[in-house]
C-alpha cells in the first residue's frame, strides 16, 4: 500500500496549504540543539545500512519494539542489522497513532523516495532499496539533501572536540557545526564514585589540578572559552527541576572537598551545591553573550534491570512530576537581579508545566532583545502532534508566538530533520485553522512572514551563529 505522506500531509486549509508550501518548505534548517556525533560528520560517515542509520542510539524506536514485544537483542543487542531492521518493520504497523508511524514515513519518502507504507511485507524491498541509496549518501550528501544550515551537538566540557575542529579546518560540510556546553557532571557531587573520574578528565584537559572548588570554577571557565572559541554559544542543562538554594561560595567549597575525598553528601548539601553552580554556569553564559538551555522534567532511567544491563539513554525514561515554578523563578530571578540573565530557552517534559513556562518567561524580558527568554519547543515525549499543538497555543495564548524560535530534533539520527517539516507543517495547519474559523485575518504576508521567522529566521537571529 502507498503512503499518505502527500504533498499536503496534516495541511487541512487551503490557507495552511499556502503558508507551508510559500513560506516554510524551502526555509534552511536551524537545528539548535541534536545528539548528532560531531565524529560522524567530521569524517563525512557512509552508514552499512539503514539500521545503523536508524535504529542505532533510538531509544524511541527501541520502546516502541519493547512494546510490541520485540526481545532486547533486537533493540540494543548483538542481532544482526537486518534482524533490528526487520524486527522494526513488523513493529511499525502496530504503532499506528504513535509520532513514530509519521516520523517513519517521513524519513522513507524524503531520503529515499519510498512511498509503500513499512510493514513485515515490504521490509525486504525497502532494506534493499534504502540500503542501496544509502551507500551513495554519507552524512554531508544526508544534511545538505534536508537543508541543514546549522547544528549544534551536545558536548561534555571534558570533550577534546577534535572533531569539531576538524570540521572547521576541513571546511567541506555543507552545514555550520558547533558544539553546545552541558557541564551536568560538573553537579554530580552526590555521586563521588562519578564525580570524581570526571574531575580527573576535566583537570587533565584544562591543566588545572581540579582539586578545589575555587579551581573546579576556573577549569570550567576554560572549558566554557575553548567552547566559545571554536564558535559554541549555546549551553544546555538536563535537570528534573532547576534548584536555586541559597549557597555561599564556603559552602559550596566544604561540600567539594567532601565528595573530592569520596565521601557522600547530604541531598540538602547537593541541592545546594547544584544550585551555587547553576548560577556560575549563568553568570559564563552572560559574560560571553551565550543562550542557556534548561531541559527540566524527565525522570530517568526507571528500569533498574536494563540500566544494569545496558547503561542510561535507552529508552527507560519517563515524564517526571516535580513542582517547577517557585526553584525556577528564583533561579531566573538571581540572575536577572545582577544583570547577569543570559539568554534562555526553557523546555518542559511535564505538559502539565506548559502554563507555568509560559508565563514564566514574561517574568524576564528585559527589553534588550525580542523573546528573549524563550518557551522552548515541545521536546522528547512532547515533540508529536498533540504536544506540539499544546506547547504553541500556550505560547500563543500567554506570549508572543511571532518571537518563537522554533522546533529542534533533538536527535542522534542523522534521518530526523523530517521532524521539522512535521513541526511546519502543524504550525501552518494551526494558523490555516484559525483563518478559517475567522480568527485571524487572510492576511497572507503577515502569517507568511511569521511562519518563515520561526522556521527559521528568528533562531538564527536569537543564537547570533555564523551560517
Amino acid at each position: 500500500m502507498k503512503t499518505f505522506i502527500t504533498e499536503d500531509f496534516l495541511l487541512q486549509s487551503d490557507v495552511a496549504r499556502e503558508l507551508y508550501h510559500d513560506y516554510a518548505k524551502a526555509q534552511p534548517i536551524f537545528d539548535y540543539h541534536s545528539h548528532l556525533p560531531a565524529q560522524q560528520i567530521a569524517e563525512n560517515h557512509t552508514f552499512g545500512s539503514i539500521a545503523e542509520a536508524w535504529l542505532a542510539g533510538d531509544h524511541y524506536k527501541w520502546r516502541g519494539m519493547r512494546s510490541n514485544g520485540v526481545a532486547e537483542k533486537y533493540c540494543t543487542g548483538d542481532a544482526t542489522p537486518k534482524e533490528k531492521f526487520l524486527a522494526y518493520a513488523r513493529t511499525v504497523p502496530k504503532a499506528v497513532r504513535n509520532p513514530l508511524y509519521h516520523w517513519t514515513h517521513l524519513e522513507l519518502k524524503s531520503y529515499f523516495g519510498i512511498d509503500d507504507l513499512l510493514d513485515e511485507t515490504s521490509a525486504e524491498a525497502i532494506w534493499e532499496n534504502a540500503n542501496a541509496q544509502l551507500a551513495q549518501m554519507p552524512v554531508h550528501e544526508l544534511l545538505k539533501k534536508s537543508n541543514v544550515a546549522v547544528v549544534c551537538t551536545t558536548d561534555d566540557p571534558v570533550d577534546s572536540l577534535e572533531a569539531h575542529q576538524k570540521i572547521q579546518k576541513d571546511g567541506i560540510s555543507p552545514t555550520r557545526v558547533y558544539p553546545t556546553f552541558r557541564p551536568d557532571k560538573a553537579m554530580w557531587v552526590d555521586r563521588p564514585g562519578l564525580f570524581n573520574p570526571w574531575l580527573d578528565q576535566l583537570s587533565a584537559v584544562s591543566a588545572i589540578e581540579c582539586n578545589t572548588l575555587s579551581n573546579l570554577l576556573a577549569a570550567i571557565d576554560k572549558r566554557h572559552e575553548f567552547f566559545h572559541q571554536l564558535g559554541g554559544r549555546v549551553s544546555d542543562h538536563g535537570l528534573d527541576h532547576c534548584e536555586a538554594e541559597d549557597c555561599t561560595e564556603s559552602e559550596a567549597a566544604r561540600i567539594f572537598d567532601t565528595a573530592r575525598v569520596g565521601r557522600a553528601v547530604t541531598p540538602e548539601e547537593a541541592s545546594k551545591f547544584r544550585s551555587y553552580m547553576m548560577v556560575f554556569f549563568g553568570h559564563l553564559d552572560a559574560k560571553r553573550g551565550w543562550t542557556k538551555q534548561l531541559h527540566l522534567g524527565p525522570l530517568r532511567n526507571n528500569s533498574t534491570r536494563l540500566f544494569k544491563a545496558i547503561g542510561p539513554d535507552i529508552g527507560c525514561d519517563s515524564i517526571g512530576d516535580w513542582p517547577q515554578a517557585i526553584s525556577l523563578s528564583r533561579y531566573l530571578d538571581k540572575l536577572d537581579c545582577t544583570n547577569q540573565l543570559p539568554k534562555t530557552i526553557l523546555y518542559n517534559l511535564n505538559p502539565a508545566d506548559n502554563y507555568v513556562l509560559g508565563t514564566m518567561i514574561g517574568n524576564f524580558q528585559d527589553g534588550s532583545i525580542p523573546g528573549k527568554i524563550q518557551f522552548g519547543s515541545g521536546w522528547w515525549f512532547l515533540d508529536q502532534k498533540e504536544g506540539i499543538e499544546r506547547q504553541l497555543n500556550a505560547l500563543s495564548s500567554l506570549g508572543l508566538l511571532s518571537r518563537f524560535v522554533g522546533m529542534l530534533t533533538d536527535s542522534r539520527s542523522f534521518l530526523s530533520f523530517p521532524r521539522h517539516e512535521y513541526f511546519r507543517r502543524i504550525l501552518c495547519n494551526l494558523i490555516g485553522n484559525d483563518v478559517v474559523r475567522g480568527e485571524l485575518p487572510r492576511d497572507m504576508k503577515l502569517l507568511g512572514e511569521m511562519v518563515a521567522d520561526i522556521s527559521f529566521r528568528n533562531a538564527k537571529q536569537y543564537l547570533g551563529l555564523a551560517l
